[in-house]
């Protein structure tokens, strides 16, 4: 990432900014408070530099709140009266579309550089990185001849009970992973629900909490395979640890994470300035560089040692019948789960 020179300049203009706004009223006639409350699913390792980073630039404070996709969108819900966060930082961008009400459309800064697919299309949402998902395995708990290359893999006897799935209710990872295979068998039967029924059967009443639990449980040898995003994996693999991943043969999805801007937010030119931030070239590049994230901007290549985007098998993920169809998919899973 190119800090030196950008941070330099961009810090004598925000510190000049910032003493001219003050708490006095913006053109808008919005109060400036200079704190950005955000709530975001992510993990720490991203989350921290990157509010670090912005926090500097801007000398705007972050409030950061915490949680899993669907708990953090549920208060968002909840708070829509009074809303308490500013701008929803992270999960499926599907999961953002199925809550559009609650946000309000914002076109950033950067919009010319990210191409239509990773942007909804009442600008209700833009993605932040594209997240191929993959079958992570671990090395030493799984032979090379008996390591998982496709999704019907996951249904052998010998895994059940050791999949390493996360709670799609909880995680906007999850229900992303639950429609990809949906969309892969959905010409087998029953829209795709005979593959997720052997697949629940598989799992055997074994459900992760949180997405973070999955490749992490694999890296420490607590599973040996599991359902995971490709950059977590990634993470691992740069770091050593003897893990590996596969594309599943029937097609996989890379769906983008988002962020978006909670409608009638109390700091709403805060929360632009942020977004415009995490969508800025010099982020972009930190994603792919130290977080091997694939950009969503198309001026910046993606993380060395990963496969083309063409390469990679895609089912034809139907980003709106996903959204529009959450409800109703998540009702016919837990069904499939009580069955068990």
């Amino acid at each position: 990432m190119k800090k030196a020179g950008f941070l330099a300049s961009s810090l004598a203009v925000l510190t000049v900014f910032a003493a001219a706004c003050g708490a006095e009223d913006d053109a808008s006639g919005e109060s400036s408070s200079n704190v950005v409350t955000v709530y975001s699913p992510h993990q720490s390792e991203i989350i921290n530099p990157i509010v670090r980073e912005f926090q500097e630039r801007s000398g705007i404070e972050v409030d950061l709140v915490t949680g899993g996709t669907g708990e953090l969108l549920n208060r968002v819900q909840a708070e829509s009266n009074n809303p308490g966060g500013d701008v929803f930082w992270g999960g499926g961008a599907e999961s953002l579309e199925a809550y559009n009400d609650y946000f309000e459309p914002y076109v950033t800064s950067e919009d010319d550089s990210i191409p239509e697919e990773y942007k909804s299309p009442t600008n209700h949402w833009t993605g932040f990185s594209a997240l191929p998902m993959v079958i992570m395995y671990n090395e030493e708990m799984v032979s090379e001849e008996d390591a998982p290359t496709s999704w019907e893999d996951l249904l052998d006897e010998q895994w059940k009970g050791k999949i390493a799935y996360t709670d799609p209710g909880r995680s906007g990872s999850s229900y992303t992973q639950l429609v990809t295979m949906l969309f892969a068998y959905e010409e087998n039967g029953e829209k795709g629900w005979d593959f997720v029924e052997r697949f629940v059967e598989n799992l055997d009443g074994t459900m992760l909490s949180g997405s973070s639990m999955v490749f992490r449980g694999i890296a420490d040898g607590e599973f040996p395979i599991g359902i995971t995003l490709e950059e977590a994996a990634h993470r691992y693999i740069a770091g050593g640890s003897p893990v590996n991943v596969a594309y599943p043969e029937e097609g996989t999805s890379a769906v983008p994470d988002g962020m978006a801007l909670v409608k009638d937010s109390k700091n709403s030119a805060e929360a632009q300035e942020f977004m415009d931030f995490l969508v800025s070239e010099d982020v972009q590049e930190m994603i792919v560089e130290e977080f091997n994230r694939r950009s969503i901007r198309e001026d910046i290549d993606p993380p060395e040692g990963l496969v083309d985007s063409s390469e990679i098998p895609m089912v034809d993920y139907d980003f709106e019948w996903s959204a529009e169809n959450q409800e109703e998919v998540m009702q016919q899973f837990q069904q499939l789960i009580m069955q068990q």
